[in-house]
């Protein structure tokens, strides 16, 4: 609207403009098409690998501020393969026979201890977010996940690398298993997948996770106790929470090893942590016997954003 004078008039004149006039136009979401499509155009894009509910308050994670930078491998954020948050974490822990994880301990690393033991550990947890070299995947940008894990450790130089092995990941659509299978050789499924994320009295929450296989549903569930609070250093919480690297065994010998980066997560101590169902479809007779048992050690951890960087071959 123009108000003028003159003459002893008065002039108005109206401008009528669209409702978005004036504005920034908001920047497009990159996104690519149907499954199929998506893997074709992200494994072509690389080139093939470079083979050479709860969140956190009172702070900001490193990766939304834009200035991310792993000062240990040497990798920035052009590197970054995918990013994404990971959140409510649910980590059911298990001590057990180190002979049963050595089939699967890749060329070039040794089993990671804590306090001389060896540690399994089946984690679900809500993947939300995710972006694969900077695109999103239409319906699949937030999913659960369902993993079974070791923990390994590789000397480069004078630097300890501590990192975690996949037995199995389970996550529900069949782009992201496929995808995962073909950039990093992971040993992942698709299947039909369901959480329940509950908040309680205080900062409690009651959360599960479940998959369906041929036998039927199965499950892991965690009542949490008190109040997060990060892991005391040299704890047990610690070594389980704060494994760095990622490692996966190849199709043609050799190893993978990639970075994961995120800040320390705080953890909360839990209760009634349980698992129903029978593994031995997935895992196998030994190790589905192995976390039938009460597990050792249980306990929900926040999450936080997430950077996993490309891969080198070793």
């Amino acid at each position: 609207m123009l108000l003028g004078g003159g003459g002893g008039g008065v002039v108005v004149v109206v401008l009528l403009l669209p409702p978005h006039a004036g504005r920034t136009p908001k920047r497009p979401r990159q996104t690519i098409g149907r499954p199929a499509e998506c893997v074709f155009h992200i494994t072509k894009r690389l080139g093939h690998v470079d083979a050479s509910g709860p969140t956190q308050s009172g702070r900001r994670d490193s990766l939304r501020q834009g200035v991310f930078r792993d000062h240990a491998s040497g990798m920035s954020l052009q590197k970054v393969f995918l990013t994404a948050e990971w959140r409510t974490i649910a980590m059911l822990n298990y001590e057990v026979d180190p002979g049963l994880l050595l089939p699967f301990v890749p060329a070039g690393t040794e089993l990671d201890r804590w306090n001389g033991k060896v540690f399994a550990s089946l984690v679900g947890f809500r993947f939300l977010k995710t972006k694969v070299l900077g695109l999103c995947f239409p319906f699949h940008r937030n999913f659960d996940e369902v993993n079974l894990r070791f923990y390994v450790r590789r000397m480069q130089g004078g630097e300890v690398r501590r990192g975690v092995v996949f037995i199995k990941e389970i996550v529900p659509r069949w782009a992201i298993a496929t995808l995962a299978r073909t950039v990093y050789n992971e040993r992942y499924v698709s299947l039909p997948m369901r959480h329940r994320i509950e908040s309680r009295a205080g900062s409690c929450f009651s959360v599960e996770y479940g998959w369906r296989t041929r036998a039927g549903w199965n499950r892991i569930s965690l009542t949490t106790d008190g109040d997060p609070a990060l892991p005391e250093e040299s704890s047990e919480k610690q070594f389980i929470t704060e494994h760095y690297w990622g490692y996966a065994a190849q199709s043609r010998g050799g190893c993978l090893e990639y970075r994961v980066s995120h800040p320390s997560w705080r953890v909360w101590n839990s209760r009634d942590a349980q698992l129903e169902g029978d593994l031995t479809e997935i895992y196998g007779r030994d190790l589905a016997e192995t976390v039938r048992h009460r597990p050792t050690s249980a306990f929900l951890a926040e999450g936080s954003e997430v950077a996993v960087h490309r891969g080198r071959k070793l």
